[in-house]
C-alpha cells in the first residue's frame, strides 16, 4: 500500500540557506555534478560517435558500408532501450533510500562498462560474440545513463535556493555539451595522431579506457556530498505518512500523474531529435554521402557545443526570472522553424554553412534543455520526483534519442533525400511546442515573487 503524494509546498523552503558554509558547499556541490555528469555523459555519448566512424568497421566488417552503420547505428539504441529500465529503477530506489547512492552506483556502472568496451575483442578476432558481448555493455551503459540522469539533477535543484534552481539544474544539462568537446577533442587526438590503420585496431579504444577517471569522482560524491535537503526532510517525518518516502514510488506516480509523464516525456522531443542529428547523424552523412573529412565535422561539432556552454546557464538563469515554459515554447517552435534550414545548410557541403547549423539548432535546444532539469522536478511531488522526473526524461530517450541515427541513414538511403529527416525534426518541434502547451508553469509570477516560496508548490494547492 502507498502513501499519497506530498505536498512540494510544505517542503522544508531552506534547501539552499544562505550561510557562508552553505553557499561553498553548493558551490562545491555544483561542480562535483558538472564533473561528474560531464564524465557519465561523455561516456555515453562517445559510443555515438564511433558507432558513426568505428564500429561498423570493427564489429561489423563483413557488411556493406550502408548495413554496417545501420547495424552499427541499432546497437547505439540499445542504450537507449534500457535508459528508461534504468530510470525506473534508478526512481524507485531514489526515491526510498536516496539521491546520493543511486547517483554513485550509476557512476560506477558508466564507467566500468565503458572501460570494458574499449577492451572488447573485434569480431575480426572472435565472429558473432563481439557485437553481442558489445551490445551488452552498451546496455549496462543505458542502464547508468537512465539512472543518473535524474539523480544528479535532483542533488543539485533540490540542494538549491528556491530561486535558483532553474540555474542550478543547468549545471547537470551543460555537461551534455562538455561531454560532446571533451569525446570529439579526445576522438580527433586519437584519430590524428595514427595512421587509420593503427586507429581502427586499437587507437580508438583509448577514449574508452580513458573512462577509468570515473571512479575518482565516485569516490568522492561517496565521501563528501549529502543527500538533498528535500529528501532528508522526507525520512524524518514518519510521524505523518502523506509527507514521508512511499512504498511505491513509481507505482504512485504513475497512477496519480501519468498524463503529466507523458507531456513531459513530449517536451523533450524537438531537443532530443535534433542534438542526435547533429552529434552523430551529421557525422555519418557527412563523410559518407558529402566526403566530408571527418575530423573537420568534428570540429564543427566541437566549436558549436563550446558555443552552448554559455546559453544553457543563461537559459536556466532566465526561468528563474520569467518562468521554465516561454523558454520551452519558443525552442520548441523554433527547432520546428529550422528543420528545413538546417539541412539547406548541411547540403551545402560547407563546414562553416554546417557550422550554422549546428550553433543555431543548438541554441534553440538550449532554450527549451536548459529549463527542463527545474522544470520536470517541480512537476512532481518530492517523494515520487526521481521516479516521476527520470521516467519522463526516459521515455523520451528511448522513443526519440535512440532512434533519429538511425531513421536519419535509412530515410537518406530509401529516398536519396534528407527533406524526410527535416519533416521529421519539424514534427519533433512541434510536439515540444504543443506538450509544453498543457503542461502547467511550475515557477509562475506569485512564487517568484515571493522570496519564501518554492516553485512547484502551486500545482498541489
Amino acid at each position: 500500500m502507498t502513501t499519497p503524494l506530498a505536498q512540494p509546498g510544505e517542503q522544508s523552503a531552506q534547501p539552499g540557506a544562505t550561510s557562508p558554509a552553505r553557499r561553498r558547499g553548493f558551490r562545491k556541490l555544483l561542480t562535483v555534478g558538472l564533473i561528474g555528469s560531464s564524465i557519465e555523459w561523455y561516456d555515453f555519448f562517445l559510443y555515438g560517435t564511433a558507432a558513426a566512424l568505428v564500429f561498423p568497421k570493427v564489429f561489423f566488417p563483413e557488411s556493406s558500408a550502408l548495413t554496417g552503420t545501420l547495424l552499427a547505428f541499432s546497437t547505439f539504441w540499445a542504450g537507449f532501450v534500457a535508459r528508461p529500465v534504468g530510470g525506473v529503477l534508478a526512481g524507485h530506489f531514489g526515491d526510498k533510500y536516496g539521491r546520493k547512492p543511486v547517483v554513485v552506483t550509476c557512476l560506477a556502472l558508466m564507467g566500468g562498462a565503458t572501460f570494458l568496451i574499449g577492451c572488447l575483442p573485434s569480431a575480426s578476432s572472435v565472429g558473432a560474440l563481439a557485437p553481442i558481448l558489445l551490445v551488452t555493455l552498451r546496455f549496462l551503459q543505458g542502464l547508468a545513463a537512465g539512472g543518473q540522469w535524474g539523480g544528479i539533477m535532483l542533488l543539485l535543484t533540490e540542494s538549491a535556493s528556491p530561486k535558483k534552481r532553474g540555474f542550478a539544474g543547468t549545471f547537470g544539462q551543460t555537461s551534455v555539451f562538455v561531454a560532446v568537446i571533451i569525446s570529439n577533442l579526445i576522438f580527433v587526438a586519437a584519430s590524428g595522431l595514427m595512421p587509420d590503420d593503427a586507429f581502427l585496431s586499437w587507437g580508438w579504444r583509448i577514449p574508452f579506457l580513458v573512462s577509468i577517471v570515473m571512479f575518482a569522482v565516485v569516490l568522492y560524491i561517496q565521501s563528501k556530498v549529502e543527500d538533498t535537503p528535500e529528501f532528508r526532510d522526507l525520512q524524518k517525518e514518519v510521524e505523518r505518512p502523506e509527507r514521508a518516502v512511499v512504498r511505491a514510488p513509481l507505482a504512485t506516480v504513475v497512477r496519480e500523474k501519468w498524463g503529466t509523464i507523458l507531456l513531459a516525456c513530449g517536451i523533450l522531443s524537438a531537443t532530443n531529435s535534433l542534438f542526435y542529428v547533429s552529434i552523430a547523424g551529421l557525422l555519418n552523412y557527412g563523410t559518407t554521402s558529402l566526403k566530408l573529412d571527418r575530423d573537420g565535422l568534428l570540429a564543427v561539432v566541437l566549436l558549436g557545443s563550446v558555443a552552448m556552454l554559455a546559453v544553457l546557464p543563461w537559459a536556466g538563469h532566465v526561468s528563474d526570472r520569467i518562468g521554465r515554459r516561454p523558454l520551452i515554447l519558443i525552442g520548441g517552435l523554433g527547432v520546428a522553424a529550422w528543420g528545413f534550414p538546417y539541412f539547406g545548410l548541411v547540403n551545402s557541403a560547407s563546414l562553416p554553412l554546417i557550422f550554422i547549423a549546428v550553433v543555431v539548432g543548438f541554441t534553440f535546444q538550449c532554450l527549451t534543455y536548459g529549463p527542463i532539469a527545474s522544470f520536470l522536478g517541480e512537476l512532481f511531488a518530492p517523494n515520487v520526483r526521481y521516479s516521476g522526473a527520470s521516467l519522463s526524461y526516459q521515455l523520451s530517450a528511448i522513443i526519440i534519442s535512440g532512434g533519429t541515427p538511425f531513421l536519419m541513414t535509412a530515410l537518406i538511403a530509401e529516398t536519396g533525400s534528407t527533406l524526410p529527416v527535416a519533416a521529421y525534426i519539424t514534427l519533433m518541434g512541434l510536439i515540444t511546442f504543443v506538450s509544453a502547451w498543457f503542461l502547467p508553469e511550475t515557477n509562475p509570477s506569485e512564487v517568484r515573487a515571493d522570496p519564501k516560496a518554492i516553485p512547484g508548490s502551486h500545482l498541489y494547492r
